[in-house]
């Protein structure tokens, strides 16, 4: 059964998000951190989805078995904008 919303606890996991920084390649690759890996659980050969945000200034990868979560996430993140 899933777990009711608690923006508290979303809150806490959006501060805890931010892992550092990567550089873009010659090939235009990127090596994702370490710590980034393990907390998703990224093994070699595993398939992200890559997107663009919409003002075309940034990209986000993500499990393709997490977008339902990323609608909860996106919508916690856009209320702590407004506020």
């Amino acid at each position: 059964m899933e777990q009711p919303f608690n923006s508290k606890h979303h809150e806490e996991l959006i501060r805890q998000s931010f892992i550092g920084s990567v550089t873009v390649g010659e090939r235009g690759q990127v090596v994702i951190p370490i710590e980034a890996r393990h907390r998703l659980g990224l093994n070699a050969g595993d398939k992200l989805l890559v997107f663009v945000n919409p003002l075309n200034n940034g990209i986000f990868l993500i499990k393709p078995s997490a977008l339902e979560e990323l609608q909860r996430y996106m919508d916690l993140l856009k209320e702590m904008v407004e506020k």
